[in-house]
């Protein structure tokens, strides 16, 4: 009897070593997941639908999450080139995460500056029992607020990771699918990579808060093309068109802000500007 107790105890031992060592190979290795991630810039406008693919390169518990092509354009910025500019505050972004020290970031990138936003909204998970499959994969939904938006999410323990698209992790397991419940933006799972180069082309970020993020982008919607700058450094500022038109700057900057008003649906709706 006492033998078979031991042998049963053993046999746990086993177990559980086994699954310590398959947990540290997982979490010791670099893996690349990619999201297709659509979005509504106008939240009346049901039929106007952007999509990009979003990498989540992992490494441990710290993460990097960006536009696939953005993650291009810091590849060349880390060896001392000159990566690809985007218009806007918000439009080039990446989010770090080091789940470890709970810590979440946004960083933006405006005019060659780069400013590190801290997320320190909490996530309240509620997993439900409802279970699906999405893709190859045995998922469990969780709800979710964040950014003043309910959002709907599908998570899998058999990639047991316990992190996701943009700023959503804590689940336990990687998040293969979510979105809100007004259905303007979601991240859907679509391939999964071993190893991957994770990097942070960040350079002495300029940490601010949420007022400030707010003073940045006002900033650019009166002078998207650092007109004043330009300006101030006894510069001509015009504009030519693809046709080879000369045109005022103020025609191309009112143009500017009507985008900006017509595409004004965050992501952070609670962090929503009123540029008026």
């Amino acid at each position: 009897m006492l033998a078979g107790i031991l042998n049963k105890h053993s046999s746990q031992m086993k177990f559980i070593i086994f699954f310590l060592g398959i947990s540290t190979f997982c979490f010791s290795q670099k893996f690349t997941f990619i999201y297709e991630t659509k979005y509504r810039l106008n939240s009346e406008k049901p039929d106007d639908v952007n999509s990009d693919n979003m990498i989540l390169d992992l490494k441990n518990n710290t993460s990097i999450f960006r536009d696939s092509q953005d993650k291009k354009s810091d590849s060349v910025k880390l060896n001392n080139g000159n990566g690809r500019y985007k218009m806007g505050v918000e439009n080039q972004f990446y989010i770090k995460k080091n789940l470890n020290q709970k810590r979440i970031e946004k960083v933006i990138t405006y005019l060659g500056t780069d400013y590190l936003l801290p997320i320190e909204e909490i996530l309240n998970w509620k997993i439900t029992s409802e279970q699906k499959m999405i893709g190859k994969y045995k998922s469990q939904k969780a709800e979710t607020n964040y950014g003043g938006r309910n959002w709907i999410a599908w998570f899998t323990t058999e990639l047991p990771f316990s992190n996701g698209p943009y700023v959503f992790n804590g689940l336990p397991g990687l998040i293969v699918s979510i979105q809100d419940s007004n259905n303007e933006y979601s991240f859907n799972l679509i391939e999964v990579k071993k190893g991957g180069n994770i990097f942070d082309a960040g350079t002495k970020p300029i940490k601010i808060d949420w007022e400030k993020y707010e003073t940045l982008a006002k900033s650019f919607f009166n002078d998207p093309y650092d007109i004043n700058t330009k300006v101030a450094m006894g510069k001509t500022v015009t504009f030519t068109s693809p046709n080879g038109i000369v045109m005022d700057i103020s025609v191309k900057t009112k143009e500017m802000q009507k985008n900006i008003l017509q595409e004004n649906n965050p992501i952070e709706l609670n962090h929503k500007i009123n540029y008026k």
